[in-house]
């Protein structure tokens, strides 16, 4: 089954409709989300799941040029339809990893496929950059945006191994909008609770100490790419590669 452009909940009724390796990675998703003895650290996240709120997809192989067109047709349909969901709802977005990927591939390779896949996207949005956001990532308000909709970008991928938060069994996306994350941090006392709470668990949850580069939307020394792709040990790219491939990728169009 073709399953290009279309948004999946973890009901019985839509993991019907899934081929086998799809239904096998949701089936493991569902367990890191659901597992009670090693809680996932993002609470959101879990809340997300629990409430049937976030919404999934599948799609090719994350090297070859028309999966960067199915994840862009699987974005603009979320776009478009992700305020009806809850206000816990990110995308989900699981790929085709074949085994020569899983066997060979170190974080680093997969950060650099990571930044390619946004920066793709960038390319191939038809919509223009809002106009209240810096275009510049290395700005504190930046956030990454796609059909003029703000969102914070997480990957997962085979290769993290000390950073469990961070692995998955094939590389993985989850897109959180903007609001979604600006509804949870209105009460000022809950947001602060639960980031806590989160890097209490992610404490517990990974073998690395919690990354520096984990901070707060907006503050003066925070810059979202960082936290994007998040690496197995402390190290961090020092500039963002998303506007060099970005310009890049518009000469080769």
């Amino acid at each position: 089954m073709n399953n290009v452009r279309e948004l999946f909940t973890d009901a019985p009724s839509h993991r019907e409709l899934l081929n086998d390796w799809e239904r096998e990675v949701l089936e493991r998703f569902s367990a890191k989300m659901s597992d009670k003895n090693q809680p996932f650290p993002c609470i959101p996240a879990t809340i997300g799941f629990s409430k049937n709120q976030l919404r999934y997809g599948f799609t090719g192989d994350p090297r070859k040029t028309e999966t960067l067109y199915e994840l862009a047709g699987l974005l603009s349909k979320f776009t478009s339809e992700s305020r009806n969901f809850g206000s816990y709802t990110s995308l989900i977005i699981f790929y085709h990893t074949p085994i020569d990927m899983r066997d060979t591939y170190r974080v680093e390779d997969y950060e650099q496929l990571f930044w390619k896949q946004l920066s793709g996207l960038a390319a191939i949005d038809s919509v223009e950059w809002p106009a209240d956001m810096p275009l510049d990532p290395h700005n504190p308000m930046w956030e990454f945006c796609f059909n003029r909709e703000k969102y914070f970008m997480y990957c997962a991928t085979p290769a993290h191994i000390n950073r469990q938060s961070r692995h998955f069994d094939v590389m993985m996306l989850a897109i959180t909008p903007r609001w979604v994350l600006q509804e949870l941090n209105k009460k000022e006392s809950f947001a602060r609770n639960i980031k806590a709470r989160v890097r209490e668990r992610l404490a517990n949850y990974d073998a690395a100490p919690v990354h520096p580069d984990l901070n707060s939307y907006g503050a003066k020394d925070n810059f979202e790419w960082k936290q994007y792709f998040l690496r197995d040990d402390d190290t961090s790219l020092s500039k963002c590669p998303y506007h060099r491939l970005l310009k890049f990728l518009k000469q080769e169009k």
